[in-house]
């Protein structure tokens, strides 16, 4: 099983990149995220046509979003609010072997990496913490579950293309780290690419649009992850980051699809 996730910034302004994901790279789940879309509007049929015909869309217009597209069954669809808002960062369903997937966009933040002057910074802090509560309350580190998307921080050192400059910016920042790492602590997640990739090598996942020449400058940072429960850990065979993806034309997405393979 190929289950790839991708912050495609509009589904339907980039869908011919996300048809040539599926076309060349063939996953059998593609998780994406801000979609900036409406349920209704979701362009369903042009995957359909490519036989993923099994879809959780959870949108809204022009902002956020998220979908799972699969060619495999997907059973229990459903949708998780947080912070009390209705913004369409959650959505989740269920794979063949009860294996249960969790696609989620973690709020940006802002740029001032203070919750007492920055609304947006607190409001990703207090989103990190219900989701670190919600999980060991609703779940077992003992049942199969994948949980992937863009959670928009970088927390390894190596992660960043500079660790020190990055320490004060939104995204790699300690409060950060601390709550992403108590998430992942909570169900015993395992960071599924960093088992193939050791920690003391540099991994991107995202370039920012100002750089002029991105691949030239080559400031990334690892904002996109897959983890998975101590059940699959065991089943994990392969990852690929599609760094290429990031200069493909036209309009390529800031994020690049990342996939991982299970032999289940």
């Amino acid at each position: 099983m190929r289950i790839c996730t991708w912050n495609i910034n509009s589904v339907r302004l980039r869908l011919p990149l996300v048809l040539k994901l599926l076309d060349e790279y063939r996953p059998d789940v593609l998780c994406l995220q801000e979609t900036k879309v409406v349920d209704d509007s979701f362009p369903t049929a042009e995957f359909r046509d490519r036989g993923y015909v099994h879809i959780q869309i959870h949108g809204m217009k022009s902002y956020n979003g998220v979908a799972i597209i699969s060619r495999l069954p997907l059973e229990g669809g459903d949708v998780k609010h947080w912070c009390e808002k209705q913004d369409c960062r959650h959505v989740l369903a269920t794979l063949p072997g009860g294996i249960e997937v969790h696609n989620l966009y973690v709020p940006a933040g802002g740029d001032v990496p203070d919750p007492a002057v920055n609304d947006k910074f607190a409001h990703k802090l207090r989103f990190l913490d219900e989701m670190r509560d919600w999980f060991p309350a609703n779940r077992s580190k003992d049942k199969p579950m994948v949980l992937v998307g863009d959670l928009n921080i970088a927390p390894l050192e190596h992660d960043v293309w500079s660790h020190k400059q990055l320490l004060d910016v939104v995204s790699h920042t300690p409060v950060e780290v601390e709550k992403l790492t108590a998430l992942q602590d909570s169900l015993s997640w395992v960071d599924a690419v960093r088992r193939f990739v050791p920690a003391n090598q540099k991994l991107y996942t995202w370039w920012s649009y100002r750089a002029a020449d991105w691949e030239a400058s080559d400031r990334g940072r690892r904002l996109d992850h897959i983890w998975v429960t101590p059940p699959l850990a065991g089943s994990l065979t392969g990852y690929q980051v599609l760094r290429e993806a990031r200069g493909w034309e036209p309009k390529p997405s800031d994020h690049v699809p990342v996939m991982v393979d299970l032999a289940v």
